[in-house]
């Protein structure tokens, strides 16, 4: 779980771009993902084949 909190972290800081989760990864993700702080402004977009790729918006989502 330390894992995701440090990838929310460097997306956020803009040391990466992205985050690609993979389905069997998913629920383990979103529990860390919900309970940040800043939960809105991370965006999450589903590929094909389960993928999941998240983003960091400077302005949160209503």
């Amino acid at each position: 779980m330390e894992k995701y909190e440090n990838m929310l972290k460097q997306l956020q800081n803009g040391e990466i771009g992205s985050i690609e989760i993979q389905k069997e990864d998913f629920y383990e993700f979103r529990e860390i993902l919900v309970g940040h702080p800043l939960f809105k402004h991370f965006r999450g977009e589903a590929k094909q084949n389960g993928r999941i790729i998240y983003t960091y918006n400077e302005i949160p989502r209503s």
